[in-house]
Parts: C-alpha cells; structure tokens; sequence
C-alpha cells in the first residue's frame, strides 16, 4: 500500500524527523501536535485553555490539509504534563468535537517539546 505525506503551513512546521500526517489507504496517522503558533512557530501565548485550543487548531489544520476533519479521528491520544487538567481538556475538547466521540487515551508525562503542558496525536479514517 502507498503512503503519502500530509503536510501544511497552516499548522506547526515538524521540528524533527517526522511528517506532520502519513496517509495510507483511507486512514491517516498524526503526528503529536503542541500549542506552537504556525506563523510564530512558538508557544501560544496564554493559560492551559489556550495552550488546549491552540493544540486542537493545529490538529484540524493537519485533518484538512489530508481532506478531513477532527470528527474523523477515531483515536486521540492526549498527554498532559498536569493530569489536573484533563477536565480542562474534556471542557474544550466538547467545543471541537461532537458526539459520536473518538476512542481516547489521556497519559501523565513528564515534559513535552519547548516545555509544552499538552500534546495531542490520533488516528483519521476518511
């Protein structure tokens, strides 16, 4: 099966030896997103909110950019330098996402890139 690349400005450019998203077949693997600014490419100014929103508009940037969007994830991962911020995430997740919602997982960490609070990845099935 081929793959192909899924790249965009309108979300962070890789800053390592990655693909922003790989397709292959009908399913599309993104990368891990943090709440850098595209044009900037730095942390979002702001609180964890922001640092959430920022990360979830990065990662339906990337969705578009491969002709979906974040209701065809089927799994996001979710890590959190703070789990005390997941009901923070499930708040702003519900503002992004509709019912039904993907599978999920949310993992505790000990850093993130650039001293990011939250990273997302997941798994589209166009």
């Amino acid at each position: 099966m081929s793959k192909e690349i899924i790249s965009t400005d309108k979300a962070p450019q890789a800053i390592g030896t990655y693909s922003q998203a790989v397709k292959t077949g009908n399913t599309v693997y993104l990368s891990g997103q943090i709440p850098l600014v595209p044009s900037s490419m730095e942390l979002v100014d702001g609180d964890m909110s922001a640092q959430i929103k920022q990360v979830f508009e990065n990662l339906t940037a990337v969705c578009k950019a491969a002709n979906g969007d974040l209701q065809d994830i089927v799994k996001l991962n979710i890590f959190l330098t703070d789990l005390s911020h997941f009901p923070l995430v499930n708040e702003i997740m519900a503002q992004y996402f509709s019912e039904p919602y993907p599978a999920r997982a949310a993992i505790g960490v000990a850093s993130l890139p650039k001293n990011a609070q939250v990273e997302m990845d997941g798994i589209m099935v166009l």
